[in-house]
């Protein structure tokens, strides 16, 4: 496709994307299935890198992330963000309206919301485009996120109809609970600590450098107040009803309350009702409608007059803890989980609470046959908050964190900083082996998907296998005839798991096929502590193969962007492991890729032989498409910086370490305009 034909081509994806996502966000309509959408945006994100000058700010492409954010720019709000004045009784919510029927002389209209339980946002929009996103940091002032909050797809980049000039809109991003319990499913996987609920892990996602890492989490947003100087509105419920037509994702679940009995109706509907949501509301807000009744009530230094929270109050329960036991995750990490007398919590029947580690039993002083309160942690896990000491029996034992691995019997050991104990074991203590394999073939990392459902254990109980490279090893002869009987537990009956001949064929030929899985997912697969997806990603581009990766100093390993002491500290222990190693070496033996693909499509020769180093924030392209840059024109990324280092394409915010080190070698320091000289995209 010429340049000529790719400028109308662009323009109608981004139009047909941006209908796409206002059908899908704003009016819950889908028009096109998820492949179909997403091809239309890998059709523009091609194009927009081929010709990136044809690249517009509110590009849909920006949905994907990229931008490296070093620091945030501490912004002044315009009008600032206070917070609501919280309720926890109707009594309470009755004087809030005694209070404003006498500022009034008259019984105002209500609105009443759903209080989200997230990260509360101000976007700015002008003509139509959303130019910035900022925290409420301390009311007066927050962080710009912009970068961040624009991969998150319910909120508009640009808009649609008949809107002002300027304004400002005002909401709260979350984590929808599908979205948290995959984020702490893969944090627990790589030995990371998971978030306690969902409220924290958007307000850490949403301050990540990385906005690649921010898309990849899936957050969401409700918008809720809009703001701005001479608004075409009478009502705070007629400035909603258009901000949804101009594009926003504005809740159904609003309601006109004409007086007090209204408002305590919807509270009641939805204390209860809330259970069912796929995300975290805590209370209710009530607003008066009208903006010049809003006006006359005003402001205290703190909140609005006009504007109430009521905050329901969290369920708990309480019950006997019968026991507690130690689970060995896939890192080594001992977990203590307690057993429970079962008892309804939120409409569920609870027999299981997370204890999280040894502070939490120490911290609250549990003993076996204590009557414990039960609550669910952000609306999702439940946890022990408290202990009724009153009921405590004269005898009963105090619960002591264990001292050695409850597995394998190895005497665990506690990372300065860390709260949770671990088993050093990991090459021999079963449940480690075993998390480490069901890792391995996971669908994110290898994807033999006929190995799950229980034979990972059966085959590791036979002898069969002890790590990945054994899985390579595994015949039809080995493997025809195997079965195991699993006894009914809590919502799954009594089951038979069998290798028959069709079973075996398709664990072989899955095995066969994953030989062709990309390196960075291999890396990934490894299991290695700290190791995820994006940083195996970063590793196998900085490094391009395991045989570099394993040789790489320390020094080397932080070079890698976003690579700090912890993850580096990790793998040269990973690596420094000779069985590691000798695993590695029976992998590629059979025939898996350890080395990067070289896709590019070259398009000159101009930096033919020559190598970088990219460091800093740029502003004509990230820092992935300028690595795709060098290697179309035949340039070499490096991952550090060395003698051998001809060039440092360097930006904004650069590393003082590295600048010192690259003049220190004399290696010639390059601006992104420079470099786009050398490429051809300007001319002198």
């Amino acid at each position: 496709m010429t340049r000529e034909e790719a400028g109308p081509r662009i323009a109608k994806l981004i139009e047909e994307i941006n209908e796409h996502n206002f059908r899908y966000y704003s009016q819950a309509a889908p028009s096109v299935s998820d492949y179909e959408f997403d091809m239309l945006l890998e059709e523009l994100i091609r194009l927009e890198k081929e010709y990136p000058d044809l690249a517009v700010p509110d590009s849909p492409s920006q949905r994907v992330g990229g931008t490296i954010t070093k620091s945030f720019e501490t912004v002044r709000h315009r009008y600032p963000m206070l917070s609501l004045a919280n309720s926890y009784s109707e009594a309470e919510i009755s004087e809030f309206h005694n209070r404003i029927v006498k500022s009034l002389e008259r019984e105002p209209v209500y609105v009443c919301e759903l209080k989200y339980d997230g990260l509360a946002i101000s976007l700015h929009y002008e003509n139509g485009l959303l130019t910035r996103a900022v925290t409420r940091g301390d009311g007066t002032q927050g962080d710009d996120v912009t970068a961040n909050v624009k991969t998150i797809r319910s909120i508009p980049l640009r808009l649609t109809g008949d809107f002002p000039v300027y304004f400002e809109i005002r909401g709260e991003i979350y984590y929808p609970h599908e979205s948290f319990l995959i984020l702490n499913a893969e944090r627990e996987q790589e030995g990371l600590p998971l978030f306690a609920n969902p409220r924290n892990a958007a307000a850490g996602t949403i301050k990540l450098q990385d906005s690649a890492e921010v898309a990849r989490r899936k957050l969401d947003c409700w918008l809720y107040y809009l703001m701005g100087e001479n608004l075409p509105f009478e009502s705070h419920y007629d400035s909603l009803k258009a901000a949804k037509e101009w594009g926003f994702r504005i809740s159904n679940n609003i309601a006109i309350c004409h007086n007090i009995n209204e408002v305590f109706e919807f509270i009641h509907d939805w204390e209860h009702g809330r259970h069912n949501l796929p995300f975290d509301i805590d209370g209710i807000v009530i607003k008066v409608n009208r903006f010049d009744q809003q006006q006359l009530l005003g402001f205290t230094a703190k909140s609005p007059r006009w504007a109430i929270a009521y905050k329901y109050k969290a369920e708990e329960a309480v019950t006997r803890l019968l026991s507690v036991d130690f689970q060995v995750g896939r890192t080594g990490a001992v977990s203590p989980v307690a057993n429970l007398e079962p008892v309804l919590l939120a409409g569920t029947t609870v027999k299981r609470a997370t204890l999280h580690n040894e502070d939490i039993i120490k911290k609250l002083d549990l003993h076996i046959d204590d009557m414990v309160v039960v609550e669910k942690g952000g609306e999702i896990i439940p946890k022990i908050t408290s202990v009724k000491h009153e009921f405590r029996k004269s005898d009963s034992k105090a619960i002591n964190f264990l001292s050695s691995c409850p597995e394998c019997n190895t005497p665990l050991e506690r990372t300065e900083g860390e709260a949770a104990w671990y088993c050093p074991n990991s090459d021999g203590c079963p449940p480690q082996i075993k998390g480490k394999l069901e890792h391995f073939i996971s669908r994110k990392a290898m994807n033999v998907e006929s190995l799950g459902e229980g034979r990972i254990e059966i085959i590791f109980d036979q002898g069969l296998v002890k790590d990945a490279a054994d899985l390579y090893d595994l015949t039809f002869e080995k493997l025809i005839g195997l079965e195991k009987m699993y006894p009914a537990t809590e919502g799954m009956k009594e089951r038979k798991i069998s290798f028959r001949e069709k079973t075996v064929d398709n664990i072989l030929n899955s095995l066969e096929q994953s030989k062709s899985t990309p390196f960075p997912r291999v890396l990934f697969a490894l299991g290695i502590r700290y190791v995820g997806e994006t940083v195996a990603k970063k590793l196998a581009e900085a490094f391009g193969s395991i045989d570099r990766l394993m040789e790489a100093s320390r020094e080397q390993l932080i070079e890698v962007h976003e690579i700090g002491d912890r993850i580096a500290d990790s793998l040269l222990s990973y690596f420094s492991d000779e069985s590691h190693r000798h695993m590695i070496h029976r992998l590629q033996q059979s025939g898996l890729q350890f080395v990067m693909e070289q896709t590019t499509e070259k398009l000159s020769n101009v930096l033919e032989g020559k190598s970088f180093v990219i460091s800093g924030v740029f502003t004509a392209f990230t820092r992935d498409e300028a690595k795709t840059l060098i290697e179309q024109h035949g340039g070499r990324i490096v991952g550090s910086i060395s003698a051998k280092t001809d060039f440092i394409l360097a930006g904004d915010q650069m590393g003082p370490s590295k600048k010192e080190k690259a003049e220190k070698l004399n290696i010639r320091m390059i601006d992104e305009q420079t470099f786009r000289l050398m490429i051809g995209l300007e001319n002198n």
